[in-house]
């Protein structure tokens, strides 16, 4: 079974200095119908303006990924990291027992565009962490690339959760498939471009829960290329 999570249909909110949309229930968006898929909580894609950010606030028993799409990130916390995140890098943050942090916008001119994910962690109360990668684009091309696991193989980024992250960027025609285990399940995130799932025509920002499913074959539409994130979840 898959289901479609269409773009136009995620919670949206125009703040001016934030253009934000939500797959799932988030802050002052609520819809019992879309309050995360298995572990997946939140499943948020921003556009940051130039200058702009989140100031330091807190989080707590949640596993945060970042991954930027266009322009760059400034992240400051209180374990006391201080780095920038770029398109092709990855962020892992533990919030566990509890962390503070700061996300801005570095650059005066340009806006960043990217997805923030939480996934529930497997305990309560971890220690906080964090963890950032870059990840090499050759290694995507055409191909999933793990880049978060609860094994950290393969050079991927540690997560505290029964979960399997991939990248993908898929030339113009170019199709992939993906196995699942018995009892997993997947959720398909476009993140540019159109992708095309059993002959149906998935376009930047939808989304697509998997359940029952011992495999997920994925084509990029034949006018431009693609890149999606695939998440395999218990």
């Amino acid at each position: 079974m898959i289901i479609r999570r269409a773009a136009a249909d995620r919670g949206h909110f125009d703040h001016g200095w934030l253009n934000t949309n939500h797959t799932f229930s988030f802050g002052q968006y609520r819809d019992p119908r879309h309050m995360g898929f298995r572990s997946l909580r939140v499943m948020n894609e921003d556009w940051i303006g130039a200058d702009q950010g989140f100031g330091m606030h807190g989080h707590q028993d949640m596993e945060i990924l970042t991954y930027v799409l266009s322009g760059s990130l400034r992240h400051e916390d209180s374990l006391g990291n201080g780095e920038v995140l770029r398109p092709g890098e990855l962020q892992r943050m533990t919030a566990g027992s509890g962390i503070r942090h700061s996300e801005f916008n570095p650059s005066g001119t340009e806006p960043v565009h990217l997805y923030q994910i939480w996934l529930l962690p497997e305990e309560a109360g971890l220690q906080p962490g964090y963890e950032q990668k870059a990840f090499a684009v050759e290694a995507r091309q055409n191909r999933l690339q793990l880049v978060a696991s609860r094994t950290g193989e393969e050079g991927s980024l540690l997560i505290h959760q029964d979960a399997r992250v991939y990248l993908a960027e898929l030339a113009a025609g170019a199709s992939l498939s993906h196995t699942f285990a018995a009892g997993r399940h997947g959720w398909l995130q476009i993140l540019q471009g159109q992708v095309a799932v059993r002959g149906e025509q998935f376009t930047a920002g939808d989304g697509a829960a998997v359940s029952d499913e011992s495999e997920l074959r994925f084509s990029a539409g034949s006018a431009e290329p693609a890149s999606v994130m695939l998440f395999d979840l218990a």
